[in-house]
C-alpha cells in the first residue's frame, strides 16, 4: 500500500543506502550488493512487511548481538553430486540463501537437479526472491526454510507453541518478465505483517490471531504482548487448519530435520509457556533447482502456453483481472523501479541516519 505521507526514493538509491548499511558491518561489497537486492525485493513487490522496513528492526541487531558472521563462507559437508549438504556458518542469510540457490542451480545444470539442504542460516528475508533465481535460469525453483529454534506457532489443539511461520517458495519461469512466484508462510500471515500492522496502529483481519480460547483478535500489538499467538493456514480446525499445519511440518521436515539444522519441535519446547520462544538462530532451508528443460525441451514454451491460458480465463469481477501468483508483484517492481520506491518517513529518515554515521566495520 502507498499512503500519502510516504517518501518515494529511486530503487538505486534504496539499493545503496542498504548495501552500504551491510559493507559498513564488514560484509564484503559483492555479498552486500545481493543481501540488498534481496531485501529490497520485498519493498519492489509490495511485501513491506519482509522489505527494508527490517534492516534496522531484524538485520542490523543480529550484527550487533554477534548472531552473524559478516564473512562467513558456505561450507559443502556431504556431497553426492546432485545433492549436497551445507553449512552456512551464521552467515547473513539474505546473501546466503541466494548463494546456495546459484550453487543448486549449477548441479542442476550438470546433473538435472541440484539440492542443498543447509543448515547453520539466518533469517533469509523474501523466500520468493531466491527461488525466483532459479526461474531467472529457466529453471523451477524450490526454496522452505524454518524458524530455527523459534516457536511462534501451535498446532492444532495445543497448548504451547511449536513451530515458526516456516515459509516455502516455489519459482519457475512463466510469461515474460513475470515469472511465477507462489511465496507464502504457512501460518495464515508472516509475523512481519502483523509488526507493520502494529507499527501503523492499524487493526488486522480477524483471522490472523487468536487468544487462547481460540477468539479471533484484531489488535496486531497483541502478538507481541504475548496474549495472541499466529494461526494456520486454514483458520479453524474444522476448515482446514491442519493443512496449514501439515506444510509447516512438511517445511520443518526438509529444511530442518534433513540438514540438522535447529528444530521447532525439540524438547525444550515443551517446557514453553504457550507463547513466543525461542530464537530464530541455526536456521535450516531446503533448496531444490529442476532443469525442467532437460526432462521436457519444450518446457519453456508449454508454461507460456499454460500461464497464458489462466490470464484469458474470464473474470467475475469487471474490474479486477485473472492472474497467477507473481503476477501483480513482478507488474508492481517494474513500475516501482521506474518511479520509484515509497518508504515510510520513519524508516527513510533511518536509513539517511545510518548512512551518515561513522563506519562501524572493524
Amino acid at each position: 500500500m502507498h499512503r500519502q505521507s510516504d517518501v518515494t526514493i529511486p530503487h538505486e538509491e534504496l539499493h545503496a543506502l542498504v548495501s552500504g548499511a551491510f559493507t559498513e558491518r564488514g560484509v564484503p561489497a559483492d555479498r552486500a550488493a545481493t543481501a540488498a537486492s534481496a531485501l529490497c525485493h520485498g519493498d519492489l513487490c509490495g511485501f513491506t512487511s519482509h522489505g527494508v522496513f527490517n534492516l534496522p528492526r531484524l538485520y542490523l541487531p543480529l550484527f550487533e548481538s554477534g548472531r552473524v558472521d559478516p564473512r562467513a563462507e558456505l561450507t559443502t559437508g556431504t556431497d553426492l553430486g546432485a545433492c549436497a549438504s551445507v553449512d552456512a556458518g551464521r552467515a547473513l542469510g539474505l546473501w546466503a540463501a541466494a548463494e546456495a540457490v546459484d550453487r543448486a542451480v549449477e548441479r542442476a545444470e550438470e546433473h538435472g537437479i541440484g539440492l542443498l539442504a543447509v543448515r547453520g542460516a539466518t533469517h533469509f528475508g523474501c523466500v520468493g526472491f531466491h527461488a525466483a533465481r532459479a526461474a531467472e535460469r529457466g529453471m523451477i525453483g524450490v526454496v522452505a526454510g524454518n524458524c530455527g529454534g523459534q516457536r511462534i506457532a501451535r498446532p492444532p489443539l495445543g497448548a504451547l507453541t511449536m513451530l515458526g511461520t516456516n515459509p516455502l517458495a516455489i519459482a519457475a519461469p512463466a510469461l515474460p518478465d513475470h515469472p511465477f512466484v507462489l511465496d507464502m508462510s504457512t501460518t495464515a500471515v508472516p509475523t512481519g505483517k502483523v509488526r507493520l500492522a502494529a507499527a501503523d496502529r492499524t487493526e488486522i483481519p480477524a483471522g490472523w490471531l487468536a487468544d487462547d480460547a481460540g477468539r479471533p483478535v484484531t489488535d496486531p500489538a497483541a502478538f507481541d504482548g504475548g496474549t495472541a499467538h499466529l494461526r494456520w493456514l486454514g483458520g479453524d480446525v474444522e476448515t482446514g487448519a491442519h493443512k496449514g499445519f501439515g506444510l509447516g511440518l512438511a517445511v520443518e521436515l526438509l529444511a530442518a530435520l534433513l540438514s540438522g539444522s535447529g528444530l521447532g519441535p525439540a524438547p525444550e519446547a515443551l517446557r514453553g509457556d504457550g507463547g513466543p520462544h525461542g530464537h530464530d538462530d541455526d536456521i535450516g532451508c531446503f533448496v531444490l533447482a529442476i532443469a525442467a528443460d532437460r526432462l521436457r525441451p519444450d518446457f519453456a514454451a508449454a508454461a507460456r502456453a499454460m500461464f497464458g491460458t489462466l490470464l484469458d480465463c474470464p473474470s467475475i469481477d469487471a474490474d479486477a483481472q485473472v492472474r497467477y501468483p507473481g503476477w501483480w508483484e513482478a507488474e508492481r517492481s517494474l513500475r516501482r523501479r521506474r518511479d520509484g520506491v515509497p518508504l515510510r518517513p520513519e524508516l527513510h529518515r533511518q536509513l539517511l541516519e545510518l548512512r551518515d554515521a561513522e563506519p562501524v566495520a572493524g
